[in-house]
C-alpha cells in the first residue's frame, strides 16, 4: 500500500489499522510532497480540471504517494478502480481485469488500471494494454520504482506520460508527523535532535515516517523522551549518512565514478565502502558500475562490462553483505582496467547522424531483393558476399549515397583497442585500394 498522507481533519482512530493507513489523504490537495503534481497548479491536478485524463506513468521511490493518488484521481474523475500487482497477476488477471472494465465501458463508465511495480511484467504482457489503451477502455496508470525508459516497452511509454514522483523533503515529512500527533492526541516523545534523526531514518519515504512514529509510541514508557541514541536503540535503523534522493547521494556517486574514471582504486574504494554505510541500494550501484564500464573503458578492456554485469547478478544471487564482495571486485577491475570514451562518443555521434539524415535510403546493393519488381528496380544488385573476398573484407560502402561515408568510430592506442585500430586501418587500405581497382 501506499504512501502520502496528511488531511485538513484528523481521522477517527481505527482499531487495528496502522497509522499510516489511517492518515491516507481523500483528496487530491491533501497529499504532501508532490506539490507540481497535486498542487494548486499540479500536472494532475490540471487534468482532473480539465476532463481529460490520459494513461500515465508514476515512476518513483517507495512511500512517496504513488498508489494513494492512483486512487484519488479514480475518484475525482468518476472512473471506476482497478488495482493490480505485476508481482502477483499473470496473463489470467490480466484477462479477468479487462473484461470487467468492457463491461463497464458498455455501461457507459471508463476504468482506471492501476498497476503496481508495471516493470515487473514481460514485452508480451505489457504489450496486451496496448489494445485496452487504444480503444479507450481503460486509463492505465502504471506506478514503477525503475526507469520506465529501461523497463517498459517502447510502444507502452508512447500511449502514457511519464510523471515523477520525489523523494519526502524534511517539511514534507514533519508535516506528516504533525498530523500523526494530531491523529493519535499526544506529542511523539522524542527530543529536537531525535525527531531530526527520525526523520532522516525515514529517507524520503510517507509511509516510513509514519511507521516508525508508531514504533517510537510503542516503545516509550509514561513520561519517557528518547534522545537519538535511544531512538536508534528502540527501532534499530540508523539514520543514512545521506538522503538517497537528495545531494549527498548524488556526490557520492559522481566521486565513485570519476575515481573509477581517474583509474584511481583506493579512492574508489572508499567511495563504494560510503555508499554502502549509508544504505545505498547495492543494486543501484550494480548498475552504476555497469554504466561506467561501457562509458569510460568500452572496447580498450571488453571484459569490463561482462565483470560488472556479473557482479550486479552476483550480488542480486548473494544479497547482502556477502553480495557486495563482488561489486567491490569489480569496482576495483573498473578502474585499474585501460580507459576510452571512444565507443560511447561513437554512439553519440552515430546518433546526431541518425537524426540529421534519418530519411535516407541504404544504398540499395545491401538490401535484399524478395520479389522479382525489387530485382528489376536494383535492389541487392552488385551485393558481394564479404565471406566470398580476400581476407573477408569486400570493401564496399554501406552509407546512404547522399551522406557519405562517416567515421564515428576512433579507437586510441590504449589496452584491447590498440587491436581493434589495426585491424580498422587495415581494412582501410584495403577499401582504398579496392575503391582505386574499381576505378
Amino acid at each position: 500500500m501506499s504512501d502520502l498522507f496528511d488531511r485538513n481533519e484528523p481521522p477517527a482512530p481505527e482499531v487495528g489499522k496502522p497509522l499510516a493507513d489511517r492518515l491516507r489523504p481523500q483528496r487530491l490537495d491533501d497529499v504532501v510532497g508532490q506539490e507540481h503534481l497535486t498542487g494548486a497548479d499540479g500536472t494532475l491536478t490540471r487534468m482532473v480540471r480539465s476532463g481529460a485524463l490520459g494513461s500515465l506513468v508514476f515512476w518513483g521511490p517507495p512511500g512517496t504517494g504513488k498508489t494513494t493518488v492512483a486512487r484519488l484521481l479514480a475518484g475525482e474523475t468518476s472512473l471506476g478502480f482497478e488495482q493490480i500487482s505485476a508481482i502477483f497477476s499473470g496473463v489470467a488477471d490480466l484477462k479477468k481485469v479487462f473484461e470487467a472494465a468492457r463491461l463497464r465501458r458498455s455501461q457507459g463508465r471508463q476504468t482506471l488500471l492501476f498497476v503496481d511495480e508495471i516493470h515487473r511484467f514481460n514485452r508480451a504482457q505489457q504489450d496486451s494494454f496496448l489494445p485496452v489503451m487504444e480503444d479507450g477502455t481503460v486509463v492505465l496508470v502504471g506506478a514503477t520504482t525503475e526507469n520506465p525508459s529501461f523497463e517498459l516497452n517502447a510502444a507502452l511509454l508512447s500511449r502514457a506520460r511519464v510523471l515523477n514522483f520525489h523523494p519526502l523533503e524534511s517539511d514534507s515529512l514533519e508535516r506528516l508527523l504533525e498530523r500523526a500527533e494530531s491523529a493519535e492526541g499526544r506529542p511523539l516523545p522524542l527530543d529536537e535532535e531525535a525527531r531530526a534523526v527520525l526523520l532522516r531514518m525515514a529517507d524520503g519515504d510517507g509511509r516510513a515516517v509514519l511507521t516508525l512514529a508508531e514504533e517510537v509510541w510503542r516503545a516509550a514508557g509514561e513520561g519517557e523522551v528518547f534522545d537519538a541514541e535511544a531512538l536508534q536503540r528502540v527501532v534499530q535503523r540508523r539514520a543514512p549518512v545521506y538522503d538517497k534522493g537528495q545531494d549527498g547521494h548524488y556526490n557520492l556517486i559522481s566521486a565513485l565514478h570519476k575515481s573509477v574514471r581517474g583509474s584511481d582504486p583506493d579512492a574508489a574504494l572508499y567511495y563504494l565502502a560510503r555508499m554502502f554505510d549509508a544504505g545505498e541500494d547495492p543494486l543501484y550501484i550494480g548498475r552504476r558500475l555497469v554504466r561506467m564500464a561501457v562509458e569510460d573503458i568500452g572496447l580498450a578492456d571488453p571484459q569490463a562490462l561482462t565483470v560488472a554485469n556479473a557482479a550486479k547478478d552476483a550480488y542480486d544471487y548473494l544479497g547482502s553483505p556477502e553480495g557486495e564482495l563482488a561489486l567491490a571486485q569489480a569496482c576495483i577491475y573498473l578502474a585499474t582496467a585501460p580507459k576510452s570514451n571512444a565507443a560511447y562518443t561513437a554512439f553519440k555521434a552515430a546518433m546526431a547522424a541518425a537524426k540529421e539524415h534519418g530519411s535516407l535510403l541504404p544504398p540499395k546493393h545491401i538490401l535484399n531483393a524478395p520479389t522479382k519488381l525489387m530485382k528489376e528496380t536494383g535492389y541487392g544488385g552488385g551485393y558481394q558476399y564479404d565471406h566470398d573476398m580476400p581476407e573477408a573484407f569486400s570493401g564496399q560502402d554501406y552509407f546512404p549515397e547522399a551522406m557519405g561515408r562517416r567515421i564515428f568510430y576512433d579507437p586510441p592506442e590504449r589496452g584491447f583497442e590498440r587491436e581493434i585500430r589495426k585491424r580498422l586501418d587495415f581494412w582501410s587500405k584495403l577499401r582504398r585500394e579496392r575503391a582505386g581497382r574499381d576505378e
